[in-house]
């Protein structure tokens, strides 16, 4: 397989994004404006930090059903402590709810032998009903500028929301490719069995990829939040499934071993760009649903049929001749 076969495979999403941004602009002229397009990466912004965090957890061979319930506890959280303690206390608080909430999570997983789906998903009960019993139902309003800045405010002409993901896909794509704890990912994702005899400390990084995947959830939550004006308790229901759905159109593997937050990004741009182009066009917003739903079967039918597809590519390949170049006519002397 060349290189480029490779890239291809590995970054299937980025195809599928261009492929999708070409009809929209064929077929709507206010797709391809400069403020849509930064409406579509404010929208993506919030699922793909949650699901930068899901593809950890994804890569080791497990699922997180409660980022969309840590990201409403986590607003909330820092909405109430904001007034009385400051901007950096509540940030504070915010991201150690999420933290908190991962390392139980990840503590049920490693330590109590509970399956991810089933720990996860009594995490998203408790913290929802956490944050309504909080709440009580109701919003908490935000008054502090300072925070109202993260979700509104613009630097170099591109909003504060944009500039938060990138920073935070930098420094998470990098531990996860480069660093030694990635690796350690990977190999526990592969194979437990083999990564736990070699010596690795597997149930260390499962617990740190779960809090990983609480802190993104945190972050995302104060974007939220921040654009609102206000800590909703519903604000996260339901961005688990599009967060997972982000990280399996990115090309992360289901069973583990395998993925990068390269990929889960342009995965949650693909679903975004299908989201407006969808409103552009004025489809039923119950088809709309429908449409992401092929989008992600066609991934991961990709995913699960990676090598017969490429042995049809290659079967192709030598069954079509090729046009062999033109041959220039010698020239006569005169």
């Amino acid at each position: 397989m060349n290189r480029l076969t490779a890239l291809a495979l590995q970054l299937r999403a980025v195809w599928m994004l261009l492929g999708v941004a070409l009809i929209l602009f064929v077929a709507t002229p206010y797709f391809f404006t400069r403020s849509n397009l930064m409406a579509i990466a404010m929208a993506a912004s919030v699922t793909a930090l949650l699901a930068i965090g899901q593809t950890f957890v994804i890569i080791l061979g497990e699922i997180d059903l409660s980022v969309g319930a840590m990201l409403g506890f986590s607003s909330v959280i820092t909405a109430m402590v904001l007034p009385n303690a400051g901007l950096a206390m509540g940030l504070l608080a915010g991201l150690g709810a999420g933290a908190g909430a991962g390392l139980i999570n990840g503590l049920l997983v490693t330590k109590v032998n509970m399956p991810s789906f089933i720990a996860t998903l009594a995490s998203l009960s408790i913290l929802s009903g956490l944050t309504l019993y909080l709440t009580q139902g109701n919003p908490v309003g935000v008054s502090s500028d300072a925070f109202r800045r993260i979700g509104q405010a613009r630097v170099l002409a591109v909003p504060a929301p944009i500039w938060i993901l990138l920073v935070c896909a930098i420094i998470f794509g990098i531990l996860l490719a480069r660093s030694q704890f990635g690796r350690q990912v990977y190999a526990t994702g592969d194979n437990f069995e083999a990564a736990h005899l070699s010596g690795m400390p597997v149930t260390r990084v499962k617990v740190a990829a779960f809090m990983i995947s609480g802190v993104l959830a945190g972050i995302a939550g104060f974007i939220l939040t921040a654009r609102l004006g206000t800590a909703q308790p519903s604000a996260g229901k339901g961005l688990e499934l599009t967060a997972i759905a982000a990280v399996i159109i990115g090309g992360t593997s289901l069973t583990g071993g395998r993925g990068a937050v390269l990929g889960t990004v342009i995965g949650a741009l693909l679903l975004g760009t299908i989201d407006n182009g969808l409103n552009l066009l004025n489809v039923s917003p119950f088809l709309q649903d429908v449409v992401k739903g092929a989008v992600i079967l066609f991934a991961v039918f990709v995913d699960r049929n990676a090598g017969p597809i490429r042995t049809v590519v290659h079967s192709l390949r030598r069954v079509i001749p090729r046009t062999p170049p033109p041959t220039k006519e010698p020239v006569s002397p005169r």
